[in-house]
């Protein structure tokens, strides 16, 4: 009986010794994969690095890339383009303007009351229509049809004492955000169509032309007479409200900024310099691009595999369209190099663009003590449903890396065009107030982006110069700054201006 059970206490102590060497060995391996992904992480936030140093050089390059682009056409890989505003709202103009706001899926048409200064925007009323997906790729009069049908439905609501004076016609503010090489305030030639628009016969057209047609085809008596994009709308709407605004930047699903230069500093004007000595230059900064941007591998993958590879390259760091899929791309190495979610990767973080911003956002904003947020997000997005706390915090730990670099470097575009007007340093104690418009979803509701992009750029001007420097949310500027700009752009400004019955 000894000898068996000797024998057995063994065998035990064998299967013990076993079943621990087994554990130490999934414990090492483990703490390997653990390791592994930490430096992914850690490799990834050394290379995204936004120290000061390298915010003043981006800046710099900012406003070296600006002259470049108002010196000639394609000088630049900012395409500064010439918008033709040259009188923006004061907030003298009276009236019932209209506007029409396409930009996407949906369009918007809108009509204002104007009391001047002492009244203000008295009324605005809106409609929102959507646009059938067979339209987008149908003909050119199905589509602007369509548009001037709602218009005309729209004119028709007008209530008592909210139309035009007699023998005038209505004026209508056009922002159609897709690119186009402007001639004129009121005149604009379609580039390429985006946004899952593919009408080829209108690329080439003027835009106001082919709406012009529309509107009289329904027996509309309009004009059209401003043509903008959503950021000089939101520049104008900014302005209306406060003088001091000199630009107005969008940071949402895409990214743009538009400012108002001196007319004799660009040097490409090419007829007689304006009245008001001013013109508003859309800089289309998506598309600036500096050896001192810092770009990862991630970055490079995303820019390879994107519908416009090389362009864009401001935008695809920081804005809303791709935050998201940048840490998607983080994730998916860290999962295939470093078993981050277990030994098979979630097939759904294979999928590009899975990860939108928005749920990134309220990831990073998660301040529940198991980080329930995060754990949620992850089931129901990856269909990674048991996550420990340590992944979830690594998690949060990215979205903090890829939202702080992208606001850092946001903060630094807008130096670099404080720099270009000269209003990043106080000349001769001169206390002059700087006011930027700014406009968009990541912008609205990120706030630790926003919070990060307004601390970087007190960093970067310094205390007293940012005492100068605002930075207001300028709300629906693409909406209501078309309306303001076919008011200060009106074929009736010097007559009379419509009677107000407030």
């Amino acid at each position: 009986m000894g000898k068996v059970a000797v024998g057995a206490a063994v065998v035990c102590a064998a299967a013990v010794c076993a079943a621990a060497a087994l554990m130490v060995r999934h414990r090492m391996k483990c703490s390997g994969r653990w390791a592994r992904a930490m430096t992914i992480l850690k490799e990834f936030e050394e290379k995204s690095g936004t120290p000061i140093s390298k915010l003043r050089q981006v800046a710099d390059a900012m406003t070296v890339e600006m002259h470049a682009g108002l010196a000639s056409e394609g000088g630049s890989k900012l395409k500064m383009i010439i918008s033709y505003v040259d009188n923006l709202p004061t907030g003298d103009e009276k009236g019932l303007f209209y506007a029409l706001d396409l930009g996407g899926t949906n369009f918007r048409v809108l009509r204002v009351l104007l009391g001047g200064k002492e009244y203000g925007v008295v009324k605005q009323e809106f409609v929102e229509v959507s646009i059938p997906p067979h339209l987008m790729i149908g003909s050119s009069d199905a589509l602007f049809d369509y548009i001037a049908e709602a218009l005309k439905k729209f004119v028709d609501t007008e209530s008592e004492g909210l139309h035009v004076s007699p023998g005038r016609q209505r004026e209508l503010g056009f922002t159609f955000s897709f690119p186009v090489r402007q001639t004129s305030i009121s005149s604009g030639t379609l580039i390429k169509w985006t946004k899952g628009f593919s009408i080829e016969e209108v690329v080439g057209q003027d835009v106001v032309a082919e709406l012009t047609k529309a509107i009289e085809r329904v027996g509309l008596d309009m004009r059209v007479t401003a043509l903008v994009n959503d950021t000089i709308g939101t520049l104008a709407g900014g302005r209306y409200y406060n003088k001091d605004v000199i630009a107005a930047v969008i940071l949402g699903t895409g990214t743009n900024a538009a400012y108002v230069e001196r007319a004799n500093a660009i040097p490409k004007w090419p007829g007689l310099l304006p009245k008001s000595g001013e013109m508003v230059i859309n800089m289309e900064w998506g598309n600036f691009r500096s050896s001192h941007l810092p770009l990862t591998e991630y970055d490079n993958a995303l820019d390879v595999e994107s519908l416009n590879p090389g362009e864009q390259i401001f935008e695809k760091m920081i804005s809303g369209m791709y935050l998201g899929e940048v840490v998607r791309r983080v994730l998916c190495k860290m999962a295939e190099e470093a078993a981050f979610f277990g030994d098979t990767v979630p097939p759904k973080l294979k999928i590009p663009f899975i990860l939108r911003t928005p749920d990134m956002s309220a990831m990073h904003h998660d301040m529940t003590p198991d980080l329930k947020v995060v754990g949620s997000k992850l089931k129901d997005i990856l269909e990674v449903s048991n996550s420990s706390l340590k992944m979830r915090k690594v998690i949060v730990a990215l979205c903090e890396i890829v939202a702080t670099r992208g606001a850092r470097l946001s903060a630094a575009g807008i130096v670099g065009i404080l720099k270009k007007l000269g209003r990043d340093t106080i000349k001769d104690s001169e206390k002059q107030k700087s006011v930027v418009a700014l406009d968009g979803g990541l912008f609205e509701h990120y706030t630790k982006f926003r919070e990060c992009m307004e601390s970087t750029l007190k960093e970067l001007l310094g205390e007293e110069v940012s005492e100068n420097i605002v930075i207001e949310h300028s709300n629906d500027g693409s909406g209501i700054g078309a309306a303001l700009l076919a008011a200060s752009h009106s074929q009736y400004i010097g007559l009379d201006s419509q009677y107000l019955e407030v």
